[in-house]
């Protein structure tokens, strides 16, 4: 299989980095046009005309996002996000993963997420992170191969969680070297982040950070402990200066919720610098979860309002993990446009989902796909009609007790081997009062 950039003529991709180099604010609406000529798939060419009538409009806020980030990060950053992430791995890369879907009737992802350690300099309460051996890492060379395979089935975004990532930020901007045809993304805390990681991140233009944060002082501090909030402001300060794209990762929860999901949060978040904004709900992981955190029916529901607002109003991209099943028609893991490999190589359908049948040290990343729970996942998504109940273990845990049995996954929490009875046990009554506000919510949209 030739490699997205190998599909792309020499000349095609020299006439849209000229677009770039020259001046991009005054030639997007070229750049548009040239990235049109390389669109295959139904909806990209409707996102592409979406964005002609963005562009005509100086007033839209998305036309002033667009405006902000390419005037806010320099020449290469920009190259290295449209080549690489827009063409390589949307354009490019969507349609060899699903050509190759169908050839090897397994899901192939759109992103890999990977661990490349366990260990983290925080310990948050709540954090299923935490559920794994500290001792557990990938080394440079397994991460690489992973790379190299995914590349070779049309997968160049790699996303790197743990632990704390940056721990091993040496290791992580060495494969962004190696892979510079790929875009990496890494969740982080930001605790680590200084003026040198921000240099060397500019160098490789091809790396950005999705930085953890839960709200204001009061609400960041209560869950990461205290002074952390002042140094997530302070690294992204470091970041903005040096013009590294960033965005927030948020998890919501029962206690929470109202905060981050407020004018005043995102107004925050933009001032700063965010480009895109990350939503992730509390999932109740591991024996001694607090159930007490999970969030409400109602809070969910805050929250699918909120995000859809957001999205219509600042200049910023925000994302929900859960909330957004309508758009992304269903759960997205399990290989369908993402999978989890943790810090110990167990190869997992999500990075909330702690079962697997085989690990990356033993196998390939196709033969991992084809594993038994990944064709669970595969022959069995989704999970349900109404896409805003879309996973198989918040919502739907039955679905997730039946697939983990039928394959005969095994628990990878080393400290903890929470079985999948207990765990789905404690979703099911949580599953059953979302499904009504969940139902409410999806027979509006379908009306």
């Amino acid at each position: 299989m030739k490699s997205t950039t190998q599909l792309i003529s020499s000349i095609v991709l020299k006439e849209g980095i000229s677009y770039i180099e020259k001046d991009p604010i005054e030639n997007l609406g070229k750049l548009l046009n040239w990235g049109e000529k390389l669109v295959t798939k139904a909806d990209h060419k409707k996102y592409a005309q979406a964005f002609h009538k963005i562009l005509s409009d100086p007033d839209n806020h998305w036309n002033q996002f667009i405006r902000k980030v390419f005037s806010q990060y320099d020449t290469n950053v920009l190259k290295k996000f449209i080549i690489n992430f827009m063409v390589n791995s949307t354009i490019m890369g969507v349609p060899i993963n699903e050509e190759l879907s169908k050839k090897y009737a397994c899901n192939i992802p759109w992103a890999i997420l990977m661990d490349p350690t366990a260990t983290c300099n925080l310990k948050c309460l709540g954090c299923w992170a935490a559920e794994y051996a500290k001792s557990s890492s990938l080394d440079y060379q397994t991460m690489n191969r992973i790379i190299e395979e995914g590349k070779a089935l049309g997968t160049y975004m790699y996303i790197f969680s743990g632990g704390e990532p940056l721990i091993r930020a040496q290791d992580l901007l060495r494969l962004a070297a190696e892979h510079d045809d790929c875009m990496f993304l890494a969740f982080t805390n930001a605790t680590l982040v200084d003026h040198e990681i921000a240099r060397q991140m500019v160098k490789a233009a091809n790396f950005a950070l999705a930085i953890s944060v839960e709200g204001f002082e009061e609400e960041t501090d209560m869950r990461r402990g205290n002074g952390t909030f002042k140094q997530v402001m302070k690294a992204m300060d470091i970041l903005k200066e040096h013009g590294v794209p960033f965005g927030f990762s948020t998890c919501y929860h029962s206690k929470n919720t109202d905060v981050v999901g407020s004018d005043a949060y995102i107004d925050l978040m933009v001032d700063k610098g965010c480009l895109f904004g990350w939503y992730f709900t509390y999932m109740p992981l591991g024996k001694n979860a607090d159930l007490s955190l999970v969030a409400t029916p109602e809070q969910r529901a805050y929250m699918y309002q909120r995000v859809r607002k957001l999205r219509n109003t600042r200049p910023i991209f925000v994302i929900d993990f859960w909330n957004d099943g309508e758009f992304s028609q269903g759960c997205i893991a399990g290989g369908r446009k993402y999978l989890h490999i943790n810090a110990n190589g167990d190869v997992e359908p999500c990075a909330f989902i702690h079962y697997s049948n085989v690990n990356i040290k033993d196998v390939s990343l196709l033969e991992a796909l084809q594993s038994p729970l990944f064709l669970q996942y595969h022959q069995n998504q989704p999970f349900n009609k109404n896409h805003l109940r879309p996973c198989p273990l918040l919502d739907n845990p039955h679905k997730l007790r039946d697939m983990v049995h039928i394959s005969g996954a095994r628990s990878t929490q080393p400290g903890d081997m929470e079985s999948v009875d207990n765990l789905t046990a404690k979703c099911e009554e949580v599953a059953s009062d979302w499904s009504k506000t969940a139902d409410q919510l999806w027979s509006q949209q379908i009306r």
